[in-house]
C-alpha cells in the first residue's frame, strides 16, 4: 500500500482542506476509488483510521476527507466540501491512475448523511459550491451509508439517547438554528430532498439498537429510494448499536456485504 498523506484539495478561504489517498498494491488498470467521510456528529472527527481501508486488498484506492465542522462553517459547507474532495479525484485521476468514471462514496453517521447527500444532490448548484476544481463533476456512482442521518425533523420520533431537537444538538448546530424552527434548513440538508430516479445505487445498513441515530433515518431514505426505481438495500443488523460495536465480532459480515455492493456496482462482478 502507497499512503500519500494531507493533500490538500481545496482551499476555502484561508483554510486548506486535505486528504489521504491509499493505493493498492500489484492491481493492472485504472483504480475504482472509495471516497471515506467520518462521522462525529458533524462537529468532531477526522480523516485518520478510514473504515474503508478494509477494501484495498479488493483493489479499490481509498480517499479519506477531512471536512469544514459545524463549529467552523454551518451546512452547506460540509457538502460543499465533500463535493470538491470528489472533483479533485476526478482532476488528479491521471497522476495517480485512478478511475474517473468509478467512484463509490462511504460514510458512516455524519459521514452516513453527507455520503447520501453526494449520492443524492449530484449538479444540485446551491450544493455544488465553487471550491477546488470547479470543472469537474461530483457525482458518485455507488454510495454506502452507514447509519446515517436523513430527516432530522423525525429523529426524536423514538426516544433516544439525545434530544436532537435541543438548540444545541449536533443538528441544530449543523444548520445553524433549532431545528424544528427552520424546516426549510432541514428540508435543503436532507438527502431525500434531492432523490431522483437518476440517483446511483445505495447500500443502507443500520443498527436495530442504534439509540443515537435511530433506524427510522435509514427507513425514509430507502423507502424513498425504491420509490423513484433506485437500487437500494437497506440491511438492518440486528442488535447492534450506533457505530455497529467490535464485541459483536460481525465485522466479517459487516465489510462482506460492503464489498459486495461495491464489486457489483463498481466492478460488474
Amino acid at each position: 500500500m502507497e499512503k500519500l498523506c494531507d493533500l490538500e484539495y481545496a482551499r476555502a478561504g484561508d483554510r486548506a482542506l486535505r486528504l489521504d489517498l491509499y493505493l493498492p498494491e500489484g492491481v493492472d488498470g485504472l483504480l475504482p476509488v472509495l471516497v471515506w467521510v467520518h462521522g462525529g456528529a458533524w462537529r468532531q472527527g477526522s480523516k485518520d483510521h478510514a473504515r474503508a481501508l478494509r477494501l484495498l486488498p479488493r483493489g479499490y484506492a481509498v480517499v479519506s476527507v477531512d471536512y469544514r465542522l459545524s463549529q467552523e462553517a454551518i451546512f452547506p459547507a460540509q457538502i460543499h466540501d465533500c463535493k470538491a474532495a470528489v472533483r479533485w479525484v476526478r482532476a488528479h485521476a491521471d497522476d495517480y491512475g485512478l478511475d474517473p468514471d468509478r467512484i463509490g462514496a462511504w460514510g458512516g453517521s455524519a459521514g452516513g448523511h453527507l455520503v447520501a447527500l453526494l449520492g443524492t444532490s449530484a449538479g444540485v448548484a446551491e450544493l455544488e459550491g465553487d471550491l477546488g476544481s470547479a470543472e469537474h463533476s461530483s457525482a458518485v456512482q455507488a454510495v454506502c451509508d452507514w447509519y446515517g442521518p436523513s430527516d432530522l425533523l423525525r429523529m426524536n420520533d423514538v426516544p433516544g439517547q439525545m434530544d436532537h431537537d435541543a438548540p444545541d444538538s449536533p443538528e441544530s448546530q449543523l444548520v445553524g438554528a433549532p431545528i424544528q424552527s427552520r424546516p426549510d434548513l432541514v428540508a435543503f440538508a436532507n438527502p431525500i430532498t434531492y432523490v431522483t430516479a437518476e440517483t446511483p445505487p445505495f447500500l443502507i445498513m443500520h443498527g436495530t439498537a442504534d439509540a443515537t441515530v435511530i433506524p427510522n433515518q435509514s427507513e425514509f431514505l430507502h423507502a424513498t429510494l425504491v420509490a423513484a426505481g433506485v437500487p437500494s438495500s437497506l440491511i438492518m443488523l440486528g442488535g447492534l448499536g450506533h457505530g455497529f460495536p467490535g464485541e459483536h465480532g460481525r465485522w466479517g459480515e459487516i465489510y462482506g456485504y460492503v464489498g459486495t455492493f461495491f464489486d457489483s456496482v463498481l466492478k460488474g462482478v
